[in-house]
């Protein structure tokens, strides 16, 4: 009994050792911790005084449903899914999941730049005066004096930026969420340029209402013409009434595409500039690299001391 006392006090007094050794080592390197830590320190201030600010601008949207419209069964149920009309039916009404994946395409996104020609202001830029307003171009990618490529790459890829190129490097600074609660969707850009981060918000808001509203009208037209053919095509009284319904809810569709300016994303908190900055966090930098420093010269006091030893 008394040996099985006397052991965990030993074992207890065995770590007290442990543990006071390890405090002598760390004293003994006590410069070596405090200088590594000192550099670290140094560094980490200089690097993160070196990032330029970027700012996010944030749009907060609300989806807009389709009607309802009309339902109906059977064989004119099927007749108007022939056709491509919308009848409200099951996942028929709500189009944002749709423009969602759309707004995030590779396609969508591609056009998008092309347009607007972003190029310069996605691959070249790396910073931004405030005083002046201007985005800072990085000269060993494009010439502003010449307004040339000079960026040196390897094969397949050209001193322009391609499309695919452009498209992943803006999509690092694209962000758009829709809430499952609310089903709120916030549209957000992060620039150097808090001013061209806005207006991309508002460019891209715009640009996906635009395209749904151009797809709608496209689909609805075509509805109308099948829908025409088959009346001049049928004598049946009921089945001529029906599809006039079914044109009369088409002809809704173009009306509220033409009519509503935003189509399927409403604009309920519009983006605006940002007056501070989204990143780089500075203060978080310096606190992990001193940590970082401090871990890795006790690392290395403790190797030393106990390889001496």
């Amino acid at each position: 009994m008394s040996e099985q006392v006397q052991q965990p006090v030993s074992q207890v007094a065995d770590d007290e050792i442990d543990l006071r050794e390890l405090f002598r080592a760390l004293w003994q390197g006590k410069w070596i911790i405090i200088v590594t830590t000192f550099i670290f320190s140094v560094a980490a201030v200089f690097y993160a005084l070196s990032l330029p600010n970027i700012y996010k601008s944030e749009a907060l949207l609300a989806p807009i449903s389709a009607d309802a419209g009309m339902k109906l069964p059977g064989q004119l149920g099927g007749l108007a899914a022939l056709a491509g009309v919308n009848l409200g039916g099951a996942g028929g009404g709500d189009k944002t999941g749709l423009a969602l994946e759309i707004l995030k395409s590779r396609e969508f996104i591609g056009r998008f730049i092309e347009q607007n020609d972003l190029y310069v202001q996605v691959m070249a830029a790396n910073g931004w005066n405030r005083a002046e307003d201007k985005l800072l171009i990085n000269p060993e990618l494009y010439n502003e004096e010449t307004q040339q490529w000079v960026r040196k790459v390897a094969a397949p890829f050209q001193p322009k930026p391609s499309n695919q190129e452009t498209v992943e490097a803006f999509k690092k600074l694209f962000s758009v969420n829709q809430d499952t609660t609310s089903g709120m969707v916030k549209l957000s850009v992060e620039h150097y340029s808090p001013n061209l981060a806005k207006r991309w918000v508002d460019m891209l808001v715009k640009s996906i209402n635009e395209e749904m509203r151009t797809r709608e009208l496209a689909e609805a037209e075509r509805s109308i013409a099948y829908l025409n053919s088959q009346i001049a095509q049928t004598n049946l009284a009921d089945l001529r009434t029906m599809l006039f319904s079914l044109i009369e809810e088409q002809t809704k569709t173009v009306m509220l595409a033409n009519v509503r300016e935003e189509y399927i994303f409403k604009t309920i908190d519009p983006a605006v500039v940002a007056e501070k900055k989204s990143k780089p966090a500075r203060a978080l930098i310096c606190i992990l690299a001193s940590m970082l420093g401090f871990m890795v010269s006790a690392l290395i006091v403790l190797v030393r001391y106990f390889s001496r030893k």
